[in-house]
Parts: structure tokens; C-alpha cells; sequence
């Protein structure tokens, strides 16, 4: 599947072209969305090399800097341009398109090929705990607001950035706890996880030290630029195709940033080894929730474009119901097409009422 994505980099040059020859910015807007594609493949094969070469705890810390980069990378870059609400609701969208999306497309296919597809409920459930939590703690700062105004509708703004800033240390400080967790205190849960992955397809380093770095180091700095010339030209895409900045941030980015996670995802399912599936797509979600949203708080301090985590009552629900159904899903361990088809379901339901949703 990687190697039917890599077609999708032609679309690099085309959109330096329309860009440097002040094009349509509808087109620079879809050619620069569809290049950060196999852009965000080849930033995942290279950091996976890396691991392979570097060994496990160092492997560890890289797919965990690197794992959701894309997604950081343009939310940053949205942030720097000011667009604050496109910024939360990617962070949203994104955790919502790895739970129903990512997965929800893993099991269905996966579920095609194979009746009844089995994982250990122990990766699972310590994985859908943490997201469970994670997502609660995103949330706290949004019912707060609600309730706030009732008492001092004033202060509200400026409570709501208090307590997203201190949440924002707090899930950092619990991203921390999680690595040591998985690297070091309790590696061994996710022993069966890496057995697999080193013994099936012949996953050995197939590239030199120096390659993967490489690859790494110009794949980033391409999804760099190519997430700029996006950010720059969402406005027109916006107003050309009549879709909200809500619709790109939840909707459209996130699908753009999970495109890697997605084809991994499927891959494995196809494959019949769902503990990577379901590890690739709720571990995303725990890592947009405890890494990716804290450290975006934390650089709209920098860049004196504050950031809270107040979301709207819509999004509430949706991520509070996404949690509920997977934690459906995996507690007993084994999935079926129609669990993935229920998941897509709901997530083609939350797009249209995104879609429909009336915005200022």
C-alpha cells in the first residue's frame, strides 16, 4: 500500500508550481494536502528503520517523537498563522479519525479477509485506559468553561487558558509516566506486539543508518513546507469550496495527518495482526491527546497566540462517544467487520454534521 502512496508525491512539484507562479489556491490548497501523504509514509518507514537499528528503547522514543509529527507540524504551523479554531479542531479531528476511522477501515477489511480477527485484551485495555483518561482530561477544561460562565462569565477566557496551560503540563508529565511505562517498567506487555513485528514479513533493518536518517531529516523538512503551502491556502480553498474552517480542522487535516497510520493500520489487519492495528490506532489518539494538544498549548504561549482546550459541545459528545464505542469494541478482545462498520458509521455521521454545522 505504501509503494500506491508514493505516486502521490508527482503532487510535490505540482504544487511548488501553482504556488510559485501564484496559482489557483484551491489547487495549491489540494495538491499540497495529497503531497504530505507519502510525505508522512516515508517520515514513519524512516523513523521504523531507525528503530530497527538503534534498538528498542531508543526505537521507542523515536516512533514516539515522530509517530504523529505530521499532525504537529500543520496544527503548529496553523497556529503561527493565527487560525486558532482550525488548530482545535484538528487536535479533535484527530483524535476522533484514528478511533473511528483508522480503525474503524482496519477492521472492516480486516474482517473481509478473516471471520473473527483476535488481539491480547491486555495491550488493548492498557491502551484504551490511558485514552480514556487522556481524553477526560482534554474535556475537563471545556465543562469548566460552561459552568464557569454561570459564576463569573468575565473571567472566563482568562480562567479557561489558566487551566488549559496546567493541563497542559500535567498530560506532558503523564505522557512521561507512559514511556517509562512501555520502555522501561513494563516493556513486556508489549512484548507479543514487537515479537510480532520482528518476526513476521522479515522486518529487519533493509536501510543503513545513515539513509534512514537521512530520509527522516528530508521528509520532515518536505511535510515543513508542504503544511505551509497548506495553512497558506486555506482560505482559499474555503471560500472556493464553500467548506468551514471547522469542516478542514476536524475533518479534512486530520485525514490528510492519519494517512500513514491509516495504510499501516490496514496493512497489519489484512495480515491478521491486530495488536499492531489496534496499538497504531488508539496509540495515535493517546499521543494527539498527551503530547501533540499540550505541546501546542504550550507554543501558543510562546508565540502569544494563546490556546485553550475548550472544544464545542458537539465535539464534546463525539470524542466522549468515540472512547465509549471503541472501549466496546476491544474490551473482549476480538473485532469483526461490523464492529468497523459501525465505527465508520458514526464517523460519516459526525462529517455531515460538521459539514452542516453553522459557523460565525
Amino acid at each position: 500500500m505504501s509503494k500506491w502512496l508514493n505516486i502521490l508525491l508527482i503532487f510535490i512539484p505540482l504544487a511548488l508550481f501553482v504556488e510559485f507562479t501564484h496559482g489557483n489556491g484551491t489547487l495549491i490548497f489540494a495538491a499540497s494536502a495529497l503531497s504530505i501523504v507519502p510525505l508522512a509514509g516515508l517520515m514513519s518507514r524512516a523513523t521504523e528503520q531507525l528503530a530497527h537499528r538503534l534498538g528498542s528503547t531508543v526505537g521507542g522514543l523515536l516512533n514516539a517523537t515522530f509517530g504523529n509529527a505530521t499532525e504537529l507540524i500543520i496544527a503548529f504551523l496553523a497556529l503561527s498563522a493565527g487560525k486558532i479554531e482550525v488548530v482545535k479542531a484538528s487536535i479533535v479531528g484527530s483524535i476522533l479519525g484514528n478511533l473511528l476511522l483508522v480503525l474503524g477501515v482496519s477492521l472492516l477489511l480486516g474482517g473481509f479477509r478473516f471471520k473473527e480477527q483476535r488481539f491480547s485484551v491486555k495491550i488493548a485495555g492498557t491502551i484504551a485506559s490511558l485514552l480514556t483518561i487522556s481524553v477526560l482530561a482534554l474535556l475537563i477544561p471545556t465543562i469548566f468553561g460552561v459552568t464557569a460562565r454561570n459564576v463569573d462569565p468575565a473571567r472566563v477566557v482568562g480562567l479557561d487558558r489558566q487551566l488549559s496551560d496546567a493541563a497542559a503540563v500535567a498530560l506532558i508529565l503523564l505522557y512521561v509516566g507512559y514511556l517509562i511505562f512501555t520502555l522501561r517498567t513494563h516493556s513486556d506487555r508489549l512484548a507479543s506486539v514487537d515479537e510480532a513485528d520482528g518476526n513476521a514479513d522479515g522486518h529487519s533493518p533493509q536501510w543503513s543508518l545513515p539513509l534512514a536518517a537521512g530520509a527522516l531529516l528530508v521528509a520532515t523538512v518536505a511535510v515543513g513546507f508542504m503544511s505551509e503551502l497548506l495553512v497558506g491556502s486555506i482560505d482559499a480553498a474555503t471560500s472556493s469550496l464553500g467548506l468551514s474552517e471547522f469542516f478542514v480542522g476536524l475533518i479534512l487535516l486530520p485525514v490528510i495527518g492519519n494517512a500513514a497510520e491509516m495504510a499501516a493500520a490496514v496493512t497489519f489487519a489484512l495480515k491478521n495482526r491486530m495488536e499492531l492495528t489496534i496499538t497504531i490506532a488508539l496509540g495515535a489518539s493517546v499521543q494527539i491527546a498527551l503530547l501533540v494538544a499540550p505541546l501546542l498549548v504550550l507554543a501558543g504561549v510562546v508565540l502569544g497566540k494563546p490556546l485553550d482546550l475548550v472544544v464545542t459541545p458537539l465535539e464534546l459528545v463525539a470524542v466522549s462517544g468515540a472512547v465509549l464505542v471503541v472501549n466496546s469494541v476491544v474490551r473482549d478482545g476480538e473485532t469483526n467487520w461490523l464492529e468497523g462498520l459501525m465505527l465508520l458509521a458514526v464517523y460519516v455521521i459526525l462529517a455531515f454534521a460538521v459539514f452542516f454545522f453553522p459557523v460565525k
